[in-house]
């Protein structure tokens, strides 16, 4: 009989042998509820099972800043789990833009002289990375102003005609953007 990797093991089969104290504490049940189904569903959305497995992985890391009194109220979790899930999968192809974007400069720049060293090319990923991780909590609107302005070198009156809102919206879309990192950078804003 072949062995069966941990995320196969179907929930109903790591029931029987989790100990009662575990049992009790709600994001375990939770796991062990829903993890089978999430990684299912992840599979079909994704069509790759290490991706799905990761972003399973991270979702229920992401629900351990819910208190367990909260996860034991749940009355239909796994519409919280799909929309965490769907919000990680989505942060993910952000950040995967971002990248296919960077590496396509990059490859336009390679055939100029002056193409950045590798260290440079690592050090602007991971520039990137905590910059699209810092833009995440943000409504899309703001969001996207800021990157049509700093990326694309787009100027307000071309940002509010690209967003269908006025020039004043789309000051006040920066002004947001930048407080909010300037208040992550910093911890409040002044």
């Amino acid at each position: 009989m072949p062995l069966l990797h941990p995320f196969n093991v179907p929930a109903f089969a790591m029931k029987a042998v989790t100990p009662p104290t575990l049992a009790a504490d709600p994001l375990t049940s939770l796991y062990l509820d829903h993890q089978a189904w999430l990684l299912d569903w992840l599979r079909r959305k994704t069509r790759n099972v290490h991706h799905a497995q990761d972003l399973t992985q991270d979702t229920f890391c992401r629900l351990l800043s819910i208190s367990p009194q909260e996860l034991r109220n749940l009355r239909q979790p796994r519409a919280l789990l799909v929309t965490t899930a769907s919000r990680l999968l989505i942060d993910h192809s952000r950040r995967k833009a971002l990248e296919t974007a960077y590496l396509a400069e990059l490859e336009a720049l390679s055939s100029h002289a002056h193409a950045p060293s590798t260290e440079a090319r690592v050090q602007t990923l991971e520039l990137l990375g905590l910059l699209a991780r810092m833009l995440d909590g943000l409504p899309d609107k703001p969001r996207r102003a800021f990157l049509l302005c700093r990326f694309d070198g787009m100027d307000y009156a071309q940002i509010a005609e690209e967003l269908d809102v006025s020039k004043s919206m789309v000051k006040q879309y920066i002004a947001k953007v930048m407080v909010h990192c300037y208040t992550l950078v910093h911890g409040t804003a002044n």
